[in-house]
């Protein structure tokens, strides 16, 4: 059975970093590890096709040789998966669907002829052997959440890495916390699951064998909901990178009760992990507390940052407004936190109402949900009804992003942030990197509408931050991917 595994194209956000990619000359940020593990989960004799739609566009001749085709997504993709769908559907080829996106989404059953609910690994096996039997049924559904001791290496046959700016693993699946708008305890739960190191440094072998040099994403939700776990992992990274001459860097996803670690930090570092993305959320304790993110009031927010800076990580973050707390001057206070703490990245966007969660189910009790969720926080079509005006609250979240992605202010935080980061290790440079950084200087500093700023930004990472000027260069290219977006919704009406 020709198999046709596809994944949808990102929409403009700014965890696409669509305007950033060109730069190095990639065309996705990273490449579709569901899909990639689940292709080793079926049949070893069916010849199998992965198109990825970040990287090139579905052709009728894949449809055309395909027997089978089997998508997967998250929530954001919704309309991307529907069409993939309704395309192969109209070929007359069975359609299977899966992926996060069908934790949320029932409608899918009337795109697809098979639907996958929850995780793959004990599903995919007696899904295939029905499909060669003619006895599929229409919903598959996890009746618990495996051990990734099940989970196999992605097929990494079926991609070219040389499209995607990181390649990706995943550790663990679940977290700890219980944060109302979040979607990753619904889905995955409360108990994180872990891999072994074995496993882990298996799939490096495999990406080192690829000859993959750079970024590597650890794409787990909160690396360290398993904090015993991940203290044993560490070691094992960092003696992998050092036997090999140091070919990768990481970055991942944690939360804020890593700063209170600092052996953990120590580890991290060693291991040449150089960001991490945690979600701060506000700086509004009320809203937090509302949110239920009890882990960010147990500390300060500034010194957290600060002290995960000081260990070699740039921590990019983020945060919401919305919360039926936030007060008036919720907006001056996020740009104010923003800039203090110098995080550069900065992920902004309007409080959802995610199918699912717990603040879905509160808000729908109350009769304020007015949509389903679309699973990107920078539509400006609220999904419920707030508190504030819900006119003042959009105009506020856009005032926001004016302010600290206008060109200035985002230099000046990348500024501060260079201040007190020092790396912990050079990564090897390859012609990608050249091509960036000369396309940089093309692209903002001879042709950008901020020139002037870019020069100065430009001429004082050269000389007072030398250090750290790769890592300069990299946020400055960043900063032009949140920018093109930002003047985007700034100009929605």
């Amino acid at each position: 059975m020709n198999t046709l595994l596809l994944y949808p194209e990102w929409p403009d956000t700014y965890w696409s970093f669509k305007h950033a990619l060109p730069f190095e000359g990639k065309r996705s940020a990273y490449p579709p590890l569901g899909l990639l593990t689940i292709a080793p989960l079926l049949p070893r004799h069916w010849p199998k096709r992965l198109v990825d739609t970040n990287i090139r566009p579905l052709k009728d001749a894949d449809l055309q040789w395909a027997d089978l085709v089997m998508v997967s997504g998250m929530l954001v993709h919704k309309p991307e998966v529907v069409r993939l769908l309704d395309r192969a559907r109209a070929r007359g080829l069975t359609t299977v669907v899966g992926g996060p996106i069908t934790s949320s989404v029932a409608e899918l059953a009337e795109h697809a002829d098979h639907v996958v609910i929850g995780e793959a690994e004990e599903l995919i096996p007696a899904l295939a052997d029905d499909l060669e039997r003619g006895r599929a049924k229409p919903v598959y559904q996890a009746a618990e959440k495996p051990g990734l001791d099940k989970t196999p290496l992605p097929d990494l046959s079926l991609i070219d890495p040389r499209y995607y700016s990181a390649m990706a693993i995943q550790y663990s699946r679940g977290c700890p916390f219980t944060c109302e708008f979040c979607d990753i305890i619904e889905i995955y739960g409360r108990r994180p699951r872990t891999k072994s190191p074995a496993q882990v440094v298996a799939e490096l072998d495999q990406l080192y064998e690829r000859k993959w040099r750079g970024s590597v994403f650890i794409v787990d939700d909160n690396f360290i909901g398993n904090k015993k776990k991940v203290k044993e992992l560490l070691p094992a990274l960092a003696d992998w990178n050092q036997r090999r001459r140091n070919p990768f860097t990481f970055f991942t996803e944690a939360s804020l009760n890593l700063s209170d670690d600092p052996e953990l930090l120590e580890m991290m570092k060693a291991a040449r992990f150089n960001r991490v993305f945690m979600g701060i959320e506000t700086p509004v304790e009320a809203s937090l507390k509302e949110a239920h993110k009890l882990q960010n009031t147990r500390r300060s927010l500034m010194e957290s940052v600060k002290r995960i800076q000081s260990y070699g990580m740039e921590v990019m973050a983020g945060f919401i407004v919305g919360f039926d707390n936030d007060p008036e001057d919720i907006f001056d206070r996020q740009v104010e936190f923003i800039q203090e703490s110098g995080i550069p990245l900065a992920m902004v966007g309007l409080l959802l109402a995610l199918p699912g969660t717990q603040l879905y189910r509160r808000l729908m009790k109350e009769g304020r949900i007015v949509e389903e969720g679309h699973g990107n926080n920078m539509d400006l079509r609220l999904n419920f009804i707030p508190k504030m005006n819900p006119q003042r609250l959009v105009e506020g979240y856009r005032s926001i992003l004016a302010r600290i992605y206008q060109p200035e202010a985002y230099y000046e935080r990348v500024l501060r942030f260079l201040e007190q980061f020092k790396p912990v290790c050079h990564t090897h440079r390859s012609w990608s990197d050249y091509k960036a950084f000369l396309r940089s200087i093309w692209k903002q500093g001879l042709r950008g509408d901020s020139r002037r700023s870019y020069w100065k930004f430009f001429l004082e990472a050269a000389t007072r931050y030398r250090h750290a000027f790769d890592t300069a260069i990299t946020l400055a290219i960043m900063g032009y991917h949140f920018q093109t977006l930002t003047r985007t919704v700034l100009e929605e009406q």
